[in-house]
């Protein structure tokens, strides 16, 4: 393990008062040059056998420069801070330890307790901006998440973009307000109580202004991805193609003050080295937690199922604190009546989201009918918090087509169903931002590229890609402007109705997540029974008292996806039932609302059509 880069930064542009320490990978050059741009002063670096450097007083933050290779290739620094120019324009020197945090006394909130909220920078607010982001965290607070995960935020091409065609891992957005806007935002979330997710992609790098094959081989032949060859983790030169990405984590958690990173896709991350990257990585940030006594999380995206991921570095796995799983959505959808064509055929609906709620994969070493194998792996053993779970995401609503919500394609009342079945799970709940309310408003896949033969090649792309999901309707432009500024949450829907009465039923929802059993995410408690020909599941979650003497408390959530009233039955027991949260109850815009108070002797229960009844026995 390399400790010098645990302390600090060490690849590119690193300032400090005194001087200005440069590092450049580049180990195929014969020659590379610091190009200052407004001085118009070339200063050669020196070669250690593995990087070229050199230590300068002649860069200070906020100068301009670029790397001239070979006397020819004038490229952007691959560990820029800061490209105010775009892609292409030169790098900018920036000073991360200029900035004065106020949160010292901050520890991180405890990985149980996280209740996500996945925005876009960009969409989120009328000014696309940190900025932005920040003026409407009281917002959040009052909503009652306390972790919001932002969606990439390394450079990219133009203005608009999900984040995942970065290409400059250390930039921040210049767009979005750069690296100081970001560390003004994560001071500012952290003085309100919020932990910051920040989205990273080390699967992949964009295509436009990719300039990283220039200075090395950053990618190997040796493995493919959907987006071409592979990074290069496994084969020759890899170790600072590592150490690359290593960097760029310490450094998120290090001097952005982040608290958990979601690393996108790494079920695309190729690697057969003795020591897998990300095992590698979570070596490395122990270390890092260590030296500095702050807690920092990964949490990765997987379609694999494969439990290695989350296995403590003990029990030979790579030590990721949680993943995303896209297996409890789409059952959830198709239980509340979406479209069973493209991946959503290999979900049965309602068994499977029982199968979900006990076993957190659907497959889990079953055989995945539709596609005739035997996918996944076991997850018992794993606790409730190493799994993320949601009814919607980006990927889930940009992936349509026209990008639709399920505002825009179920009903009212099982939008708040499907809202409480992901609340109420024994995992950690996640929103998409503007879900709360019902937005209507849809989210859709937009870029803004300069290069003509990329757009089109992205437009036709696009259309090929989701063929399964299309309908009559024309794939919109992701160039055009208008497909991003129809993107942009519409915050004046917060104050009208029916959104503000879906708003005050997220806040009880999210309240009663933190106030009742349904805060610890504990799989071994949990019970479901399930009647397929109602369609009705019945979800039990129990916890013990945390004192000497407390009564365990038993929480029972009633689910109807049906469209009719249906009879389910409470368990029996000492105590009587008490009404948590329904659904239903008008208050709510619902149809009717069930009694408050159920006696404990198997009384029946009356659950209106697509609803949550949720009672407790405490």
């Amino acid at each position: 393990m390399n400790r010098a880069i645990i302390d600090q930064r060490a690849l590119g542009v690193t300032y400090n008062p005194d001087h200005t320490n440069v590092r450049v990978w580049a180990p195929m050059a014969q020659s590379v040059v610091l190009h200052l741009c407004q001085q118009d002063v070339k200063i050669p670096l020196q070669n250690d056998g593995t990087y070229w450097h050199t230590t300068t007083d002649q860069l200070q933050p906020g100068d301009a420069y670029k790397f001239i290779l070979n006397d020819t290739l004038e490229r952007p620094d691959p560990a820029s801070l800061a490209q105010p120019e775009g892609v292409h324009g030169p790098s900018k020197v920036v000073d991360t330890a200029a900035f004065v945090w106020s949160d010292t006394d901050w520890q991180n909130i405890p990985l149980d307790d996280y209740l996500m909220y996945e925005l876009h920078t960009g969409t989120f607010s009328p000014e696309g901006t940190f900025a932005g982001i920040e003026e409407r965290l009281d917002y959040l607070v009052e909503l009652g998440i306390n972790a919001i995960e932002i969606m990439p935020i390394a450079q990219f091409p133009g203005t608009r973009n999900w984040g995942y065609d970065g290409v400059c891992p250390y930039a921040v957005q210049n767009s979005y307000g750069g690296a100081a806007g970001l560390q003004k935002l994560v001071d500012a979330c952290h003085q309100r109580g919020l932990a910051v997710v920040l989205d990273v992609v080390y699967n992949h790098v964009g295509p436009e202004g990719n300039y990283l094959s220039d200075f090395g081989p950053y990618f190997t032949t040796k493995h493919q991805t959907p987006w071409g060859d592979a990074l290069n983790f496994d084969d020759d030169y890899s170790d600072s193609v590592r150490r690359y990405f290593i960097e760029n984590v310490l450094m998120w958690f290090r001097d952005f003050h982040i608290d958990a990173l979601r690393l996108d896709a790494v079920h695309a991350i190729r690697d057969t080295s003795e020591v897998h990257l990300l095992r590698e990585i979570k070596e490395y940030v122990d270390e890092l937690m260590t030296l500095t006594g702050k807690q920092h999380y990964l949490i990765v995206e997987s379609d694999l199922n494969e439990t290695r991921f989350i296995k403590p570095i003990a029990g030979d796995g790579y030590g990721m604190d949680a993943q995303w799983n896209d297996e409890f959505h789409h059952a959830l959808r198709v239980t509340a009546g979406g479209e069973r064509n493209g991946y959503y055929a290999d979900y049965n609906g309602i068994q499977h989201l029982a199968k979900a709620y006990r076993d957190a994969y659907v497959y889990d070493g079953t055989t995945m009918h539709p596609r005739a194998r035997i996918a996944g792996k076991s997850t018992a053993g794993h606790a409730g918090r190493q799994f993320v779970v949601f009814s919607q995401n980006h990927d889930q609503i940009g992936n349509r087509m026209l990008g639709e919500r399920p505002s825009q394609l179920v009903s009212p009342e099982m939008k708040k169903l499907m809202a409480g079945a992901v609340i109420s799970s024994p995992y950690l709940p996640m929103l998409f931002m503007g879900e709360e309310w019902g937005e209507l408003n849809p989210f859709m896949y937009f870029v803004s590229h300069s290069d003509l033969p990329l757009i089109e090649a992205v437009r036709q792309g696009r259309r090929r890609e989701f063929a399964d999901f299309h309908g009559p309707f024309a794939a919109p432009d992701p160039q055009a402007a208008e497909t991003f500024e129809r993107s942009k949450l519409n915050w004046s829907r917060v104050t009208q109705e029916p959104h503000q009465t879906i708003f005050r039923y997220y806040q009880t929802l999210l309240a009663l997540r933190k106030q009742s059993s349904l805060r610890h995410p504990n799989r071994e408690s949990v019970a479901v029974v399930v009647d397929e020909e109602r369609a009705t599941l019945t979800l039990l979650r129990q916890h013990a008292g945390e004192l000497a003497g407390q009564q365990e408390e038993t929480v029972v959530c009633l689910m109807n996806f049906s469209k009719e009233i249906q009879l389910l039955t409470l368990p029996a027991g000492e105590r009587p039932w008490h009404k948590l949260l329904d659904s239903a109850d008008p208050q709510w815009n619902g149809p009717a609302a069930a009694p408050a108070v159920v006696a404990s002797n198997h009384e029946h229960v009356s659950v209106q059509p697509e609803s949550i009844l949720i009672y407790t026995n405490k």
